[in-house]
């Protein structure tokens, strides 16, 4: 952007194998049927949800012991987790299309620390420890952090740390960039609120977001592929719809039942 004479850039967020059908889909409509062309679409929450009284079924069904948040709680109560160093697993809402979690299934952490991308890769994710991690920024602080002047709500673009601000070690490149994702909260009213509430109690509008998986499996799509990758890894808290779960707190997860027989997708 900028480098070039362009003035708005759009990559869609599934630009593999799966975002062939939306550009099949786009050449049907728009070249054969030859129908005018619309604005980008604005967001990528296209995926399958889960009613508050489907999770708890299931929570209770695999023996889960939970609080249930009052409404407006998720968001503060995950905020002062993160500002506490805690790791949360986060699953609310619509998954994303595509490859990037963007906090509809998402781990997060605190940016402040920099020791957290060690944890993150260790002890989460199971991977390299050279990966880094991307930085979820509220829209409207987005330029005060980093160099950038237009959203990147996929987590596609990179743009340096601005000087005096790097302060987030652990979403940092070794060369002061990083991959960010611009959350605004017309998009993501409850993500956006998290990051919010974080700056409230850290002055940082800024959370780590990594997707909610382990190294070689996909990304968690239900309350059942969360509760069980929450179980096998060292995350400690999930906030699953309205429900948190500390990992002190859970039963040992018997590897003799039939968990997928106790949740199945419609």
């Amino acid at each position: 952007i900028r480098e070039t004479p362009f003035k708005n850039l759009f990559v869609q967020p599934a630009a593999g194998d799966a975002g062939g059908a939306v550009g099949v889909a786009h050449y049907l409509y728009n070249t054969i049927e030859k129908q005018a062309r619309g604005p980008a679409w604005s967001h990528a929450y296209l995926g399958p949800a889960f009613e508050d009284a489907e999770i708890g079924q299931y929570l209770d069904s695999a023996g889960a012991k939970y609080r249930k948040l009052e409404n407006g709680a998720p968001a503060p109560e995950t905020a002062r987790l993160l500002s506490e160093g805690n790791v949360v697993g986060w699953f609310q809402g619509r998954m994303e299309f595509g490859p990037r979690a963007l906090g509809g299934r998402s781990i997060l952490a605190d940016p402040r620390d920099p020791k957290m991308r060690d944890t993150l890769n260790m002890k989460i994710k199971f991977r390299e420890g050279f990966r880094p991690f991307a930085p979820s920024v509220l829209a409207d602080k987005a330029s005060e952090w980093f160099d950038i002047d237009c959203d990147s709500p996929y987590m596609l673009l990179v743009a340096q740390v601005r000087e005096g601000k790097r302060t987030i070690p652990s979403v940092t490149h070794v060369d002061n960039s990083a991959r960010l994702q611009t959350v605004r909260r017309e998009d993501s009213p409850l993500y956006y609120d998290v990051i919010s509430e974080f700056e409230k109690l850290t002055g940082v509008p800024i959370v780590i977001n990594t997707s909610f998986n382990v190294r070689g499996e996909p990304i968690v799509c239900t309350p059942h592929d969360a509760y069980l990758c929450f179980m096998r890894t060292n995350m400690d808290q999930l906030v699953v719809g309205p429900y948190l779960l500390e990992k002190k707190d859970q039963p040992a997860l018997r590897e003799d039942v039939d968990w997928r027989s106790l949740y199945e997708l419609d």
